[in-house]
């Protein structure tokens, strides 16, 4: 593996690190600051916690109300609500308010979700037409991000790199195969990440963040990993997979055609289930 240039910046409540390679030192220092600024930008599109942003607005919509968003929210939205129905709903970015509830430690089970929403698929516009939900892109937010990122890294003519999103999500490109580790209480497995996004779910970091949609069920396992084509498409995976049953797995992640791999960790052990 030849030497990388490293440049980090703290974002959307993580650290982002661009390990860049193929190029030189001021090259890979002007695409990574170019970089930070796109980041930048996209927290204010899709962080639900920047006043005035995009989603910020969106949750605050009444029945009636046409919003005009940015086309980064715009492209994340589509995908988020197109990885609902491919993983028969188990990936719903629309649990704001029973995460938080969740993470809070409110006594009692969060209310049953209401509201609805209807994205237009050609215009970056969203009709509310029924008040109550709450977006929150979480991990799909950083993948996004990392896909972004590796967009603006190719137009500098950066031959190659791997970018992070904190342990979680990760994305490589170009000739290089990274080396990367899936770790459970019994064994580890490694994996070479080439030309393709890996992302990590459970629970360890973040705590009881992954409930189902029905009924705010506990996940079906403490850990998953999606292995897939890019960052964003491997948070869905990794996510909805972590609430699949064998079942779920076997009917739902053929159907998925940008989905290479899911890993999950089964009596403590690391094994891979599709």
């Amino acid at each position: 593996m030849p030497a990388a240039h490293v440049h980090e910046w703290e974002a959307m409540k993580t650290i982002f690190r661009l390990h860049i390679v193929g190029t030189d030192a001021a090259t890979a220092r002007d695409a990574a600051r170019d970089c930070f600024e796109r980041l930048e930008y996209l927290e204010t599109k899709l962080s639900r916690f920047v006043e005035g942003g995009d989603i910020w607005r969106l949750n605050r919509m009444q029945a009636g109300d046409v919003l005009h968003i940015s086309d980064p929210c715009h492209r994340c939205l589509l995908m988020a609500f197109d990885g609902y129905e491919k993983t028969g709903g188990l990936f719903d970015v629309t649990l704001g308010r029973a995460i938080t509830h969740i993470k809070d430690e409110v006594p009692g089970k969060p209310t049953v979700k209401s509201g609805r929403l209807h994205v237009d698929p050609e215009h970056a516009t969203v009709v509310c037409k029924a008040a109550g939900l709450e977006i929150d892109f979480g991990g799909i937010g950083k993948g996004f991000a990392l896909d972004e990122l590796k967009t603006t890294l190719v137009e500098w003519e950066v031959p190659g790199a791997l970018l992070c999103a904190g342990a979680s999500s990760l994305l490589a490109y170009g000739p290089n195969a990274w080396p990367v580790q899936l770790a459970a209480e019994k064994n580890r497995l490694r994996l070479d990440l080439h030309n393709a996004a890996l992302s990590a779910s459970g629970s360890g970091q973040q705590g009881e963040h992954i409930v189902h949609p029905a009924d705010f069920g506990p996940a079906e396992r403490p850990r998953a990993w999606a292995l897939a084509a890019t960052a964003a498409r491997a948070e869905i995976w990794s996510t909805a997979a972590m609430l699949m049953t064998a079942e779920d797995l076997q009917y739902l992640a053929p159907k998925e055609p940008e989905l290479t791999a899911i890993y999950a960790e089964t009596a403590g052990a690391v094994e891979r289930v599709f």
